[in-house]
């Protein structure tokens, strides 16, 4: 009995290790993906802008929708 008490204990410290694993993976991911889109996104939103005030200025003409 005394064996299998210490067999939960050392799983439960193994799973809290592995979460913590999965928990630093997932932060690691988020802080690079961060970074790049933070590196792209004012060229992204300038591109945005640009195709929103080209269909903008087409409503007002004949071949418009």
């Amino acid at each position: 009995m005394e064996k299998m008490r210490v067999m939960l204990k050392n799983r439960r410290g193994q799973n809290t290790v592995e979460y913590l694993l999965m928990l630093t993976v997932i932060v690691g991911v988020l802080l690079i993906t961060g970074a790049a889109i933070k590196k792209f996104m004012p060229g992204l939103f300038a591109q945005i802008s640009q195709s929103i005030t080209g269909a903008a200025s087409n409503l007002g003409s004949p071949g418009g929708n």
